[in-house]
């Protein structure tokens, strides 16, 4: 028989505020930016007011692990994603992208066309992370060829990338999504059209416009190009064979093949076209494991190809594992659910609990740092109020689906976000915050949100349940 409480709302809000707290003390008082012990410190507040509440450790070490468990294919995906960047740069996929790409793409357009292309990639192969880790990482290189700050690039392919992942039906959270609210996976897709398209279109116009103001004669310097494109020649790999693992991927993501077998199979191929061109197998478990290392003489393709690797993703994955083990933490000491239900009370109308909803993913996802678990609590504790208004869950599924996977990359410490500062190069450095400008240059992830929300004030594209749902409900 269970002997433990739910914590109070005093109580349950405590562990988020000491989170948040040592969160902002790290970064802005001591200009740090490894959120890893503070989310530690916060899980540890955690597991103490489920003590005092009556939990025992076994129940919260159950709740963490549980949720850790879930993710675990995601933080698989990063190890291959590692693997896949340090083999491309070795076998000269990604200098033959960049290369390419350096060749053939109007500079004028180049936001524009990143946005675009990461979105064709990432609906193709359902997943934001190998799309931003693969063709995002040689738009980068094309991009800083045409004198583009890094933020801007970083915010058109953290757009198309995300916003590829949340149509596509081989995403993980475009599955857990309907999954959790209770509809199908294609009625789900077609409702998440209405904000879609018009955030998609608008970032578009937004890119393009920023596109003739960033491109200038004092940014994009032929020489500097001519510089660049000579180097990769004379340095790594270039060749359209050495195009062929991306093609493979694309390929099996297209026939259904799972994220990452597809990936690995790019591992494997990009391996066996590195050996052709002389690179020994041992070199090549040594990049696929520590990543890569060159001295082209020229700083930028450096710090662009000098990356990759399991050890690339430490950062990241131990930070995954902190942020899940908080939020699965949370959730066991009912700390969410009461917050949740202390806000419920107070919602009386559609347009309320839909703005709730699109929120309170948005701040799990700020709160727990696990994208899974923002879209997971929200659904199946929102579910019930869409119901009992007569409203098809069809509008929960698309606002945890934006509140969540949209807005994971635009955080730093979510995972999301810390992947795609970690594989961008986005780095900070002490007192200089500039990189994180990718967040609100990330247009399409977070007007998307904006817009749904406000179709749920006017009623606009807001379907309320019909009878085939309601039976299903019974």
């Amino acid at each position: 028989m269970e002997n433990h409480k739910r914590p109070s709302f005093i109580m349950a809000i405590f562990p988020i505020f000491a989170t948040v707290s040592l969160l902002m003390l790290q970064l802005f008082v001591y200009e740090d930016f490894t959120p890893h012990i503070p989310i530690a410190l916060g899980l540890a507040v955690t597991c103490l007011v489920g003590y005092f509440n009556g939990f025992k450790w076994d129940d919260i070490e159950d709740g963490i692990f549980r949720v850790i468990s879930v993710a675990l294919p995601s933080v698989s995906i990063l190890l291959i994603v590692g693997m896949t960047v340090g083999i491309w740069i070795a076998s000269g996929t990604v200098p033959s992208m960049i290369y390419y790409g350096l060749n053939i793409i109007n500079p004028t357009y180049f936001l524009a066309t990143s946005m675009l292309l990461c979105a064709f990639v990432s609906v193709s192969l359902g997943t934001s992370w190998g799309t931003t880790g693969t063709v995002g990482l040689a738009l980068m290189g094309i991009g800083a060829g045409f004198g583009i700050p890094p933020y801007w690039i970083a915010g058109s392919v953290v757009s198309g990338a995300f916003f590829g992942d949340k149509v596509s039906p081989l995403s993980d959270t475009t599955n857990l999504a309907p999954a959790v609210a209770g509809v199908g996976l294609f009625d789900h897709i077609k409702n998440l059209l209405p904000t879609t398209i018009p955030a998609m279109l608008i970032a578009l116009t937004i890119y393009v416009i920023a596109g003739f103001v960033l491109v200038s004669e004092e940014s994009f310097s032929l020489d500097k190009l001519s510089l660049m494109t000579s180097t990769l020649e004379q340095k790594t790999n270039v060749s359209i064979l050495t195009l062929l693992p991306i093609l493979l991927v694309i390929t099996l993501a297209i026939k259904k093949f799972p994220a990452i077998p597809a990936l690995f199979a790019g591992v494997v191929l990009g391996s066996i076209i590195a050996m052709i061109q002389g690179v020994s197998f041992h070199n090549i478990l040594s990049y696929a494991y520590d990543g890569y290392k060159i001295d082209t003489g020229l700083a930028e393709l450096d710090s662009l190809l000098n990356r990759g690797g399991i050890t690339s993703m430490n950062w990241v994955i131990t930070l995954v594992l902190f942020a899940l083990g908080l939020g699965g933490a949370l959730e066991r000491t009912k700390c969410l659910e009461v917050i949740m239900e202390k806000v419920l009370q107070r919602i009386k109308s559609f347009a309320g609990l839909q703005i709730f909803a699109t929120t309170s993913s948005i701040l799990t996802n700020g709160i727990s740092g696990d994208v899974y678990l923002s879209i997971a609590l929200p659904g199946r504790m929102l579910a019930p109020a869409y119901r009992g208004m007569g409203y098809s869950t069809k509008n929960l599924s698309r606002a945890i689906e934006e509140g969540g996977t949209l807005i994971s990359p635009l955080i730093p410490w979510n995972v999301g976000g810390a992947f795609v500062m970690s594989v961008l190069g986005l780095g900070i450095s002490e007192g200089n915050y500039e990189n994180l400008m990718y967040i609100p240059l990330s247009f399409a992830c977070w007007i998307s949100p904006l817009i749904g929300m406000t179709y749920a004030l006017t009623g606009k594209f807001s379907p309320k349940a019909t009878p085939e749902e309601k039976e299903k409900w019974k």
